[in-house]
């Protein structure tokens, strides 16, 4: 489980096409400081597992699902992601409950700067907007962020100086894929709900 603060704006070094999957390095040096072979590590909000780890580097293989659900498959050499191990039994719970588990992506549609801060529209893909109220949480590229405005097809966020500085928020321009994980609480009330209803109706 993760709690979306991210730890470190990584890098990716390599990208392997296997087919039906790729293989991804990654360099973090924060993340990888007690990283071993099974160990979880959130990629842009992606639960991945560490497959090998040399240095500050680790690889970690990523599976067609996850490559057409995620926005993982457009990242090149190069490219920066947000990186975060999962959080430790007893910790605290900064942000919210992450799974690492993307629910789909959405698209940044607008960037509105201010003094201090800076809001950012991004749009909704069919079938999440139930699950994403005004000021609930929402993971957007592994990072837990605060829901200031809920539309049918989008919602916005305020992003504060840290937040643009070291995180992939930062660099995102209107265009660009992001990841997104909705609340999970908000899934399995829905279910229990549904399952209730359809009991009594019995």
């Amino acid at each position: 489980m993760f709690t979306g603060i991210v730890e470190e704006l990584g890098e990716v070094t390599a990208v392997e096409n296997l087919g039906d999957s790729s293989r991804f390095r990654l360099r973090g040096p924060v993340v990888t400081e007690d990283a071993k072979h099974g160990d979880s590590i959130a990629v842009n909000g992606v639960c991945l597992t560490v497959v090998d780890r040399e240095g500050e580097e680790f690889t970690a293989d990523v599976m067609a699902e996850t490559l057409n659900r995620s926005s993982l498959g457009e990242l090149r050499p190069g490219s920066r992601v947000n990186l975060e191990r999962p959080t430790a039994v007893g910790a605290r719970l900064g942000g919210h409950i992450v799974q690492g588990h993307v629910d789909g992506t959405g698209t940044v549609v607008d960037r509105k700067p201010s003094d201090n801060w800076e809001l950012v529209t991004v749009s909704l893909p069919d079938g999440l907007s139930r699950y994403v109220v005004e000021k609930g949480s929402i993971t957007v590229d592994g990072i837990s962020l605060t829901v200031v405005d809920a539309g049918p097809d989008f919602f916005t966020i305020s992003l504060i100086p840290t937040t643009l500085a070291l995180t992939t928020l930062g660099i995102k321009q209107p265009g660009d894929v992001v990841n997104l994980e909705v609340d999970i609480i908000a899934k399995y009330v829905e279910r229990l709900l549904g399952t209730g209803a359809g009991e009594r109706a019995k």
